[in-house]
């Protein structure tokens, strides 16, 4: 269940973002941070054990390579990664290993412009594609069924 917050002061949560971008700054300079904790850090991911099993199933490539969850991360350093039906490109601007508020979160990379583009545009074809995709009256009986994974499996 999802609960709308309405702020009468919007600049409470202002001041709130500000102090913890501050403290955020301040804390950016940790040395070693593996790769899962960024990207768990960076809200890619939601739990690093995911995170972790992305690394190793070859959905996140460091600088183009693929690499063990245990990688530390570097300012400057691209990686690529997959969310779902979504890839992105992201430059590291910041290292830091806990877990923040999404609008901070979104300070510890830079998305690359044909990664923002070639998301929309596959956005664009999944909904254009769902939309012109038959859709039969019924759900497949029994026999349809086996059918359908009989096609599949072959």
């Amino acid at each position: 269940m999802y609960v709308k917050f309405h702020l009468t002061n919007p600049s409470i949560l202002d001041g709130i973002l500000v102090v913890k971008k501050q403290s955020l700054e301040q804390n950016s300079q940790t040395e070693a941070v593996r790769l899962d904790k960024w990207l768990w850090a960076a809200r890619f991911y939601k739990t690093r054990s995911v995170a972790r099993e992305m690394i190793q199933g070859g959905k996140v490539h460091y600088n183009g390579q693929r690499c063990k969850p245990s990688k530390t991360v570097e300012v400057g350093a691209t990686v690529n990664l997959a969310q779902g039906y979504e890839e992105k490109e992201v430059t590291i601007s910041k290292v830091y290993d806990k877990r923040q508020a999404a609008p901070l979160a979104q300070l510890l990379y830079e998305e690359a412009e044909h990664s923002i583009e070639k998301r929309e545009q596959n956005a664009i074809a999944r909904k254009n594609n769902s939309f012109f995709a038959p859709r039969p009256d019924t759900k497949p009986d029994k026999k349809q069924r086996r059918e359908l994974l009989k096609l599949k499996s072959s």
